[in-house]
């Protein structure tokens, strides 16, 4: 079982930045793939960002590539995605969430329905 935490959400402007954490329970959080997720109102859950069990690998939507990073950090059981140059259309609740028991991102990743587990999600407004 593993009990995903997030934080960082916030009130911005447009052009500024912003740094998402998200805390994991668990002894071998390296073997879960992560990601990011996010869903503005009346939309679906989109996918943003996903990083491997190792942190070599990361995948981004189209939208998010050059602007976001996601990272983390084993020894710290937490995960990251510090936002750049953030637009009203980022605006959202994101979500952080974990794959069960693997550390490969895996194929159709950037279908919620492939994530096991979810946080609360944290709400990130962009005003322009």
């Amino acid at each position: 079982q593993v009990q995903l935490v997030e934080s960082g959400g916030g009130l911005v402007q447009a052009g500024a930045s912003l740094r998402l954490s998200c805390a994991a329970s668990g002894r071998t959080f390296n073997n879960n793939a992560m990601a990011w997720f996010r869903q503005a109102p009346g939309k679906e859950r989109e996918f943003v960002a996903a990083v491997s069990g190792s942190g070599q690998t990361t995948y981004y939507a189209d939208s998010v590539k050059g602007r976001f990073t996601i990272s983390r950090d084993n020894a710290k059981n937490t995960e990251t995605l510090q936002m750049h140059t953030l637009k009203p259309e980022d605006t959202a609740v994101y979500y952080c969430a974990a794959r069960s028991n693997t550390p490969y991102i895996g194929n159709d990743y950037y279908s919620p329905t492939r994530w096991d587990y979810w946080g609360q999600g944290t709400q990130v407004t962009v005003s322009s």
